[in-house]
């Protein structure tokens, strides 16, 4: 993966930890709703901080495609995130 993927997939990994409690430990393959005991309330609390984070607008229906970190650090990757 480019530099900049891996940089969007710490950084992200830094949002799990804040909506999902930092004892949780997680990698690329971990699934957002059963992995992480992501409600829907909580997805939606990450997509906000995602789109804080990277200064991004991330459309509701690329969530239906979002199972597992990966393909969320995937999907912001694509949709171009800002350098901190």
């Amino acid at each position: 993966m480019t530099a900049e993927y891996n940089e969007v997939l710490e950084r992200l990994g830094k949002q799990l930890e804040i909506i999902a409690g930092d004892k949780i430990k997680f990698d690329e393959s971990t699934d957002l709703v059963e992995g992480l005991g992501l409600d829907s309330f909580k997805v939606l609390d990450l997509l906000l901080e995602v789109e804080d984070e990277f200064d991004i607008s991330v459309p509701m229906n690329v969530l239906t495609d979002v199972r597992t970190v990966k393909d969320m650090a995937q999907r912001i990757h694509e949709l171009g995130p800002k350098s901190a």
